[in-house]
C-alpha cells in the first residue's frame, strides 16, 4: 500500500504533548496546583507554537489547507450524516473546524487560568469561567475522538496510527488532497 507523509513531526509532537498536558491539568485540578499550572502554561506555549505553525508549517499543517468556508463544512457534515463523505488526505472540513475550535478553547482556557493565577487571583468569576471552559473542552475532546473513530471506520484507516507515524494511505480516485 502506498502511503503519503501528512503529519509532520512538530504536529505529531504538539498533538500528543497537548493530550498529555490537558490530561495532567484535568487530573491535577484542585489537588496539585503547581503541577496544574505547569501543565497549563505548557499547553499555552504549545497552542501558541501551533498557531504560528499553522501559518509557516508544511502543507497539511497550514490553516489554509484545512480551514474551510462554513458552507463547505455544513455540506461535508450532511454527506457524513448520509454516509457518503469524501476522504481527505489532510483534515476533512469537520476535522478542520474542530482543530480551530479546540485551539480557540484551549487558548481561552489557558488565558483564564493565567488570569486566575496571576492577575485576578481570588476572583470567583474567573475560576467559574475557567472551569466551564475546561468542561466544554472535555466535551469537545469526546466529540473529536468520536469523529476520529467514525472517520477511521468509514475510510478503513487508523487516524490514531497516522498521528503516530505521520503517514496515511495515499489518495485514491475519489479522495481530496
Amino acid at each position: 500500500m502506498v502511503t503519503v507523509k501528512v503529519w509532520d513531526p512538530f504536529v505529531r509532537f504538539f498533538h500528543w504533548a497537548l493530550v498529555f498536558c490537558f490530561t495532567v491539568a484535568w487530573l491535577s485540578a484542585d489537588e496539585w496546583q503547581d503541577l496544574h499550572e505547569l501543565a497549563g502554561y505548557t499547553a499555552a506555549i504549545l497552542v501558541s507554537c501551533r498557531v504560528i505553525w499553522g501559518f509557516v508549517g508544511p502543507r497539511y499543517a497550514r490553516f489554509t489547507q484545512f480551514v474551510h468556508h462554513p458552507a463547505k463544512v455544513l455540506e461535508y457534515l450532511k454527506t457524513m450524516w448520509s454516509g457518503h463523505e469524501l476522504r481527505y488526505i489532510g483534515h476533512n472540513p469537520a476535522g478542520g473546524l474542530m482543530v480551530v475550535v479546540l485551539l480557540c478553547s484551549l487558548a481561552l482556557l489557558t488565558f483564564t487560568g493565567w488570569l486566575g493565577t496571576d492577575i485576578l487571583w481570588g476572583e470567583s468569576w474567573v475560576e467559574e469561567v475557567h472551569e466551564s471552559v475546561a468542561n466544554l473542552l472535555l466535551i469537545l475532546v469526546l466529540l473529536h475522538l468520536s469523529g476520529v473513530v467514525l472517520a477511521s471506520l468509514r475510510h478503513r484507516e487508523s487516524l490514531i496510527k497516522a498521528m503516530l507515524t505521520g503517514r496515511k494511505r495515499g489518495p485514491g480516485h475519489a479522495d481530496i488532497e
